[in-house]
């Protein structure tokens, strides 16, 4: 056995031994790598080539390489105010337009004033949305996709584009009514022949089992009513298994027809577009009709006014509650009691009537309380006003209205070519539109 001092001198031998010639001196790093193989310059060239592959790929699917955005100018001229009625009408120009229910109008700001005025006409076809000079059909600006249009409408000073990317209508854009620019975009799950509704801060879409409201600027969902597609929180939806007939609006408001399992006649329904969560409605009132084929073709801050058959009458309910308040006869004949298109009763609201073209003549009735007032007999639609007038759609041209009595004022004759089916009407200063079918007509 070694002695403590051996023991000493044998670790210091080890110590002394000399470091093998490979290993590094203690504390230097070992030399840089070379980056000059042809190794090298091959992996370097194929990590670019996968990434382009992967950009070009990402791109060529993409929804960007399938738009085409060619924006406009970023003012407009003032359209005159109307305050006489013009000696006469006549075509100016036209454009294709399937994708509207009716004439679109953008009201845009004032910069002058902010007093809203109409500065666009959007027209829509096939994946295309145009942004038109009101007085000249002169298109201003462009949008489109390669993707079919379920709708345009018009919203905040924005034109509302709706396409289809399969079973329903899932791309909502929002475009600048002035310039055509691109704002906010949201995916939903509005149904094939929906309509879009603007009841002043929230945009409204129509269907037969669901309906779903977005808020304004973002888009972001604030209603989801009906069939849901995925359900996360499960018996928040007051009725199910329902279907929906006819929609009507107003601020803070929606109404519509309800037809559920367990009632025996309509339902008609008031609900809050923006309740405290997207997926538990808030509703105001709802009340069953005691009839079928009811359409609501009204409403207002405080009251919604339901058209019913046997015997043909307008049945006012209390906006806040649900509950009838009153009803009137009109002179509807039972075969105009059929849901309207688009789930849309065909309506048009000044500050003192609401004209309801029933599908063969025009009811109108006093925004006050909902009751009817006049009816035009043989119209083709709701109508519009052009200096303070109603002006209503008929067989041979365009009929004018006193609109507190319904005293004839006189007609517009208008050659509609052989077009006999509904007109829907909207103006934008001295320029009346007509949409016939899928084509829009300016007359002026």
């Amino acid at each position: 056995m070694s002695s403590p001092g051996s023991d000493v001198t044998e670790v210091e031998d080890v110590l002394d031994e000399p470091a093998h010639e490979s290993a590094a001196p203690v504390g230097d790093r070992p030399p840089a790598r070379s980056w000059r193989t042809r190794a090298d310059f091959i992996a370097v060239a194929l990590i670019a080539v996968v990434s382009i592959t992967a950009s070009v790929l990402t791109w060529a699917f993409s929804d960007a390489r399938a738009t085409t955005s060619v924006t406009g100018p970023s003012s407009f001229e003032q359209l005159p105010d109307v305050a006489n009625l013009p000696p006469s009408l006549a075509e100016v120009w036209r454009a294709p337009s399937g994708a509207t229910l009716s004439p679109v109008v953008v009201q845009t700001a004032s910069k002058e004033t902010g007093e809203e005025k109409p500065s666009t006409v959007v027209t829509g076809t096939g994946g295309e949305v145009h942004g038109r000079d009101p007085l000249t059909g002169d298109v201003r600006w462009t949008y489109s996709r390669d993707l079919p249009l379920c709708t345009v409408s018009t919203a905040w000073g924005r034109a509302m584009a709706l396409y289809s990317k399969g079973t329903n209508c899932s791309e909502l854009t929002s475009l600048d009514g002035v310039t055509g620019e691109r704002r906010a975009q949201r995916n939903g799950d509005a149904e094939t022949g929906t309509a879009l509704l603007n009841e002043g801060s929230h945009l409204i879409t129509t269907g037969s089992k669901f309906v779903e409201v977005y808020r304004r600027d973002d888009l972001v969902r604030s209603l989801e009513y009906g069939g849901l597609r995925a359900i996360v929180n499960p018996n928040k939806q007051p009725r199910v298994g329902c279907t929906y007939g006819s929609v009507a609006v107003t601020t803070g408001k929606f109404a519509m027809i309800e037809r559920c399992p367990e009632d025996a006649s309509d339902r008609v329904t008031i609900l809050k577009p923006n309740p405290d969560k997207s997926d538990e409605p808030k509703v105001f009132g709802s009340s069953v009709t005691g009839a079928k084929n009811a359409q609501v073709v009204a409403i207002t801050e405080k009251l919604v006014a339901v058209a019913v058959p046997n015997p043909s009458r307008v049945v006012v309910y209390d906006a806040e509650t649900g509950n009838q308040i009153n009803e009137a006869p009109i002179d509807v004949p039972e075969s105009d009691f059929t849901d309207p298109p688009n789930h849309v009763s065909r309506v048009f609201t000044t500050k003192t009537n609401a004209f309801w073209f029933t599908g063969s003549r025009t009811v109108s009735l006093s925004l006050e309380t909902l009751t009817p007032l006049w009816t035009a007999n043989d119209t083709l639609g709701a109508g519009t006003t052009l200096a303070g007038r109603a002006l209503i759609p008929v067989k041979d041209g365009l009929r004018v209205f006193e609109q507190a009595t319904g005293a004839v004022v006189g007609t517009f004759r208008v050659n509609r070519e052989g077009h006999t089916g509904p007109v829907q009407l909207a103006t934008a200063g001295p320029v009346v539109l007509e949409q016939r079918g899928e084509t829009l007509v300016a007359l002026r």
